[in-house]
């Protein structure tokens, strides 16, 4: 520990000399992206789910975060077999979340208050509701017919496709109305667009222009990486589906997918001022750069889940995977390209439950100190609605409780394959999409301020206690944390474009590096366990301003540091 932390010392003014210089600019990778799951931030008329006008509503607690950026869920027509990401209509508004005037009224309340707008596009499937799909199963020989993927009966079972929602995990669904199977490789309401028609393709740049024209600033592309396939549809090994890997592998980076990015960037990415970032980056660093390094003229912004991967299961997660993940990925986008940084979303458990601790000893320490870590690393971070209050996993008994339909199919399929019941339903509790779904958390009356009606996902128990109301009174609070990391990361472009060094690697408790732009040199000490840990820092290392921790104070003593539970700091070095 003392010689890496003493090499660091050597060189903390080594650039000295140097005018520091921000490398290819770019207002969104300077931005703070807030993410909103629409259906469950605020209620205006009382049926329980959330709504446009519940966001209009609290524009100005967005702003008071200090994020650039809001990222929305899918708001478009839909049925909801997967809350919205199964649209039957692209340029209209779901009835529940509102109508198109009210979309306006929240650009426009955005765009007053200096916050850029990023639309969910989800166009690797549509609902199997819309139009297109009506006709496309309609006839063989319906002009629509070639919008999605089918496979003719009379041809055999088509080759084996894994789903990821489908009870029976068949990505083939039988059509009787004319003979044929149709591929869903999400939910069987969740039909695969045909991306080699270039019809459809046409469809989608028309439908992002639409949305641009209304003022939207960013496109997220939902499953895109799953967009072109291989329609010989090759047999492939056998058992593949039971490493997720090996379906990103087999399914995603499909064999014209640069090119239709490529055709996207050339009909609506260059023609207005946007980025667009891909779920998902491929299965390797050569897949996730192939996708957004600037001289491609495809994407802008790489969103990888290997780190989602860590913790992922009960056995949860080591520090040193935590840490080689975030670092060989930072590493390998160190002179090309750009990264997105998160912990958590709409398709994920809540971020203090999964990587910190929701103890309510270590609750708030440990959500402050995830909160430091995507706020000091380099990419642009996304945030994820209720995080900057701590909001925790919600703990369901029963698979009744579950509304989503990833839990509720893979109960069926688990069910009917004799699994461990027990197993799974202590996995589904922890790992469920669920738990980062609940209604956000406004103050301490009944369902947490967010409806006056049922909430249609149940509101956390602990609200009474984690929720805006109380934590804005508070100076200490997560919250209030959170609005205090923001700025720090606003003023300091070290913070965004600086180098990232790690020290340490091999510390179990310990996650400690420096970001270093020009003469500016930060350094970020991140504690991710329950015991008090000793660092005992080089004579000759200078420590110049504590720029936050997330303690009152920090215990030093001559040359050693004591970093409390959780505890996270930042020093300036210069």
């Amino acid at each position: 520990m003392m010689i890496l932390l003493a090499m660091m010392s050597c060189n903390q003014h080594s650039e000295s000399d140097q005018v520091a210089s921000v490398p290819d600019p770019a207002w969104w990778k300077e931005a703070v992206i807030y993410q909103i799951y629409p259906r469950s931030f605020k209620d205006t008329n009382g049926d329980g789910v959330g709504d446009l006008k519940g966001i209009i509503e609290k524009l100005d607690y967005i702003q008071s975060l200090g994020v650039d950026m809001v990222w929305l869920n899918p708001i478009y027509s839909s049925p909801n077999d997967d809350n919205g990401y199964d649209i039957s209509n692209y340029r209209d508004i779901m009835a529940e979340f509102g109508n198109m005037a009210d979309f306006d009224e929240l650009i426009k309340g955005l765009h007053d208050r200096g916050i850029k707008f990023v639309m969910d596009v989800v166009v690797n499937h549509s609902s199997d509701e819309h139009e297109w799909f009506k006709q496309s199963r309609s006839s063989r020989d319906n002009p629509y017919r070639d919008y999605y993927h089918w496979w003719p009966a009379e041809k055999g079972q088509p080759p084996y496709r894994w789903s990821y929602f489908d009870e029976k995990g068949e990505a083939w669904r039988y059509d009787s109305l004319t003979n044929a199977y149709y591929l869903h490789y999400f939910s069987q309401k969740q039909p695969d667009l045909n991306w080699e028609n270039p019809k459809v393709r046409q469809e989608v740049y028309d439908i992002m222009k639409f949305w641009a024209e209304k003022g939207v600033d960013g496109f997220r592309l939902d499953a895109f990486q799953f967009a072109s396939k291989d329609t010989t549809f090759p047999a492939l090994p056998e058992g593949y589906e039971k490493d997720v890997k090996n379906v990103i592998k087999y399914y995603g980076m499909g064999p014209h997918l640069h090119d239709y990015l490529r055709e996207m960037y050339d009909q609506v990415l260059s023609k207005y001022d946007v980025f667009a970032v891909s779920e998902g980056a491929g299965s390797s660093f050569e897949d996730a750069h192939a996708l957004v390094d600037a001289d491609r003229k495809e994407l802008q912004m790489a969103y990888h889940f290997e780190g989602m991967d860590v913790g992922s299961s009960l056995n949860r997660y080591t520090l040193s995977e935590f840490k080689q993940v975030y670092t060989r990925w930072d590493q390998s986008f160190a002179e090309k390209g750009w990264l997105s940084i998160y912990l958590a979303n709409h398709d994920q458990p809540r971020m203090v439950s999964k990587y910190g601790n929701d103890n309510p000893e270590f609750r708030d320490a440990s959500s402050k100190m995830l909160q430091t870590f995507i706020l000091s690393m380099r990419g642009t971070p996304y945030c994820y609605y209720g995080d900057e209050l701590g909001m925790t996993n919600i703990h369901f008994d029963s698979i009744e409780q579950y509304r989503d339909i990833a839990a509720i199919n893979g109960y069926k399929k688990a069910l009917a394959a004799g699994e461990d019941m027990d197993l799974f339903m202590k996995t589904l509790n922890f790992m469920s999409r669920d738990n980062g779904r609940t209604p956000m958390q406004w103050d301490a009356t009944e369902h947490a301020g967010f409806t006056t009606g049922t909430p249609w996902l149940p509101v956390n128990e602990n609200h009474s206690f984690i929720n805006v109301e109380t934590e804005q009174k508070d100076p200490n609070s997560c919250l209030n944390y959170f609005r205090k990391m923001v700025q720090l990361r606003k003023n300091n472009p070290v913070l965004v474009y600086g180098d990232y060094e790690l020290l340490l690697p091999d510390h179990e408790s310990l996650y400690a590096y420096t970001r270093t732009l020009g003469e500016d040199k930060m350094l970020i000490l991140l504690n991710f366990s329950t015991q008090t840990t000793a660092l005992d820092l080089p004579e000759n290392l200078t420590l110049n301003d504590l720029l936050i921790n997330n303690y009152p104070s920090v215990d030093r003593a001559n040359n050693r540091l004591n970093l409390q539970p959780y505890q996270a700091i930042i020093f300036s070095l210069n």
